[in-house]
């Protein structure tokens, strides 16, 4: 026998037709110069600092007095302890045991359903970061959807009323696709009914060194009660470049407590038998990214791509102005994802053909990442200073 919830899910199409897309079009017209604003992922270098740590630690992977094998599955302690560091910027105070090193956020966000019954109802906002709801329909969970759309800035609120309460809820602030953020005051409302309902948060933090408007938390621990009620998951894949390093961890306070046992124990168990932990020389690169140096180095890289987005924003809202095709703009502030309404109505993958065939950009088409998405169209600032200004003067010349 097979898990069959698998067929539940569907065809993960969303970048493998993009690349056929852009494959027919380079094929049709190979002078093109096609500038590709659509994947999340970084382009610039690891900081110099993380780089160096790396390497000592290589070196002593290369001398018997200070090899190592096997470490904790649940992380070096010098790690955990740079993290607890980290988290006092935010007036946040943890337990180094109540942290959980991993080889990222998207590990972990799946991963974590195993410490929680088949079965389970799920409460997944609705456009949101597909992982999601495929690892949900995986474990046979039964997924309810957060209406997220324009007139809640893509920020839903929690129902007013129930008829099943939700067993998990996952909230990604700042928001992928969307770019938008939870405020201290919003987010509060959802620690508030899930206490009311007993239900666990799954708070994904993976965009937190992204945010600059004061007000928005980075972490759900900012806030009171969250200890009772939350997980945090966070990833330095976007804080400082590990996208093909990998590493990432979750916070579970030990006061996280249900049917009399602690999630954080249930994970330790689950992490030490699935688990063989994450390589000694990456997690000596990760304790780097929390120095001092480190953290400098990674904010330049950030606001590199901080000004990649500003430069998108404007060449957007130019276009807009001057042919007034009513789109709308969210995020690019708190995150390096630009979510904008497809100008005169064009649906998403229509708004994808126009924009690859007149001005060889390449986004990706909102409706990938749910419903609520059809109609949308997520640019992201992680590319090059010469292709994002290239880019930017071929949004402002787009004609409809």
């Amino acid at each position: 026998m097979i898990n069959n919830n698998f067929s539940l899910i569907p065809e993960s199409y969303l970048f493998s037709e993009i690349s056929k897309r852009v494959a027919a079009f380079s094929a049709r017209d190979p002078s093109r110069n096609v500038i590709r604003l659509g994947i999340g992922d970084v382009t610039l270098p690891l900081p110099l600092t993380v780089v160096s740590a790396m390497k000592k630690a290589c070196d002593e992977m290369a001398d018997a007095k200070t090899f190592r094998g096997y470490g904790p599955e649940q992380g070096y302690g010098f790690l955990r302890e740079a993290i607890t560091r980290y988290y006092t910027n935010f007036s946040v105070e943890l337990n180094p045991n109540e942290i959980f090193i991993s080889d990222g956020a998207k590990s972990d966000l799946g991963n974590m359903l195993d410490i929680f019954a088949p079965g389970s109802i799920t409460l997944i906002p609705n456009p949101v970061y597909p992982t999601y709801f495929d690892t949900n329909t995986m474990s046979g969970n039964r997924i309810l959807f957060a209406d997220g759309n324009e007139s809640n800035g893509f920020l839903p609120s929690p129902p007013s009323s129930v008829t099943e309460k939700p067993d998990l809820i996952y909230i990604c602030s700042p928001n992928n696709p969307t770019g938008s953020a939870y405020t201290r005051e919003t987010l509060s409302k959802w620690i508030d009914f899930a206490i009311s309902y007993g239900s666990v948060i799954i708070f994904d933090a993976a965009y937190e060194s992204f945010i600059t408007e004061p007000g928005i938390p980075h972490s759900i621990f900012e806030l009171p009660r969250a200890r009772e009620c939350a997980i945090e998951v966070c990833s330095l894949s976007k804080t400082a470049g590990f996208t093909g390093t990998r590493c990432g961890y979750t916070v579970i306070p030990d006061s996280l407590v249900r049917n009399n046992i602690k999630l954080s124990k249930l994970w330790l168990r689950r992490q030490t038998t699935k688990f063989n932990g994450v390589p000694y020389i990456i997690q000596r690169g990760a304790e780097a990214v929390f120095t001092p140096e480190g953290l400098s180095e990674s904010r330049r890289n950030i606001e590199y791509y901080h000004e990649n987005a500003r430069i998108i924003i404007s060449a957007l809202s130019d276009f807009e102005s001057s042919s007034h095709s009513g789109i709308k703009l969210f995020g690019g502030v708190n995150a390096p994802y630009i979510f904008m309404k497809c100008p005169n109505g064009l649906k998403s993958w229509e708004f994808f053909d126009l924009l690859l065939e007149k001005s060889a950009l390449v986004g990706t088409p909102g409706a990938g990442f749910g419903s609520n998405g059809e109609g949308y169209f997520r640019l992201t600032a992680f590319g090059s200073r010469e292709n994002v200004i290239e880019a930017a003067e071929r949004i402002r010349n787009l004609s409809l």
